[in-house]
């Protein structure tokens, strides 16, 4: 059986494909800085945006060891739309495409590593979950507020951290079943009463939308009180334990700081009710220390 032969291209076909593969080429972020090194003229994110059907995109600009960056400032980038496309996509296109040093986080990309929350038209909001298409240009995009910002859109999450540990937000318990095999058996009434609570992500969002820990620096903030919450309700903890978590947050900087304003509630990405969390924490610290006698 003789194999079909390839029916060769003429010098025209040849000739069209080596064009357009030259301009594939020279549109790459590769290419573009190769051209710019080269001194030859390129489009600007402006001219794209004459161009192509773009999403106008307001970036926040900052940067302590450059001396023409260290004065916050905006940028504009115009970007290609594509359908389905969110925030953070939109910011890696204007970093590969126009400006390598455009600094941010991401890495999950599926919300569920909180690691792209930003301030997105003035709102906390998880850039690889919001649609560009739902949102009025042109999209602003800031760092966190109540943070510091280490570098664009970067913010210094340390104390976050520090606030979420000081909780001891790890499972604890005095009470291990006998048998090496045996599991730790829980209720389906209180897997239902915490499972909201086991949602947070560490995003950092409530906790930059709330007014109190803008003012305190040393009150533990929402995020952290749910996941006391969420071991403080675990039945599998032992009521000793529970007593040792409730003592953590009825201090001083703990839930009787929350002025009950719902910010936290509102932006949370993973819709956790955490001011409704944080109230009944208040209700179990006032019967832990009611006394009859």
């Amino acid at each position: 059986m003789s194999t079909p032969q390839q029916k060769p291209k003429n010098q025209t076909e040849t000739d069209t494909e080596s064009a357009d593969e030259e301009i594939i080429a020279a549109s790459s972020p590769q290419q573009r800085r190769l051209r710019e090194k080269r001194g030859e003229e390129i489009e600007s994110p402006k001219e794209v945006a004459e161009q192509e059907d773009t999403y106008h995109l307001k970036v926040f600009r900052y940067d302590p060891e450059v001396a023409d960056k260290q004065e916050p400032r905006f940028d504009d980038f115009y970007v290609p739309y594509k359908q389905g496309m969110t925030v953070l996509d939109a910011l890696i296109y204007a970093r590969d495409s126009f400006d390598s040093s455009l600094t941010f986080r991401h890495s999950c990309r599926q919300a569920i590593c909180g690691s792209d929350a930003f301030f997105i038209n003035g709102r906390q909001r998880l850039g690889c979950r919001t649609q560009l298409s739902d949102l009025d240009e042109p999209v602003r995009v800031e760092p966190l507020p109540h943070q510091e910002v280490v570098k664009d859109l970067v913010v210094e999450m340390e104390h976050f951290y520090d606030q979420m540990e000081a909780v001891e937000p790890y499972f604890q318990t005095n009470d291990l079943p006998d048998g090496d095999l045996e599991e730790q058996r829980q209720s389906r009434e209180n897997h239902e009463k915490i499972k909201m609570s086991t949602r947070c992500i560490w995003c950092a969002a409530c906790y930059s939308s709330c007014n109190i820990a803008a003012g305190d620096n040393q009150y533990l903030g929402p995020a952290a009180i749910n996941k006391a919450y969420r071991f403080a309700m675990d039945e599998r903890e032992g009521e000793d334990l529970k007593q040792h978590r409730l003592r953590i947050v009825e201090q001083e900087h703990g839930v009787w700081r929350c002025q009950t304003q719902f910010s936290c509630t509102e932006v949370c990405p993973k819709d956790i009710p955490l001011t409704e969390h944080i109230q009944e924490l208040k209700r179990e610290a006032v019967k832990n220390n009611l006394k009859f006698w």
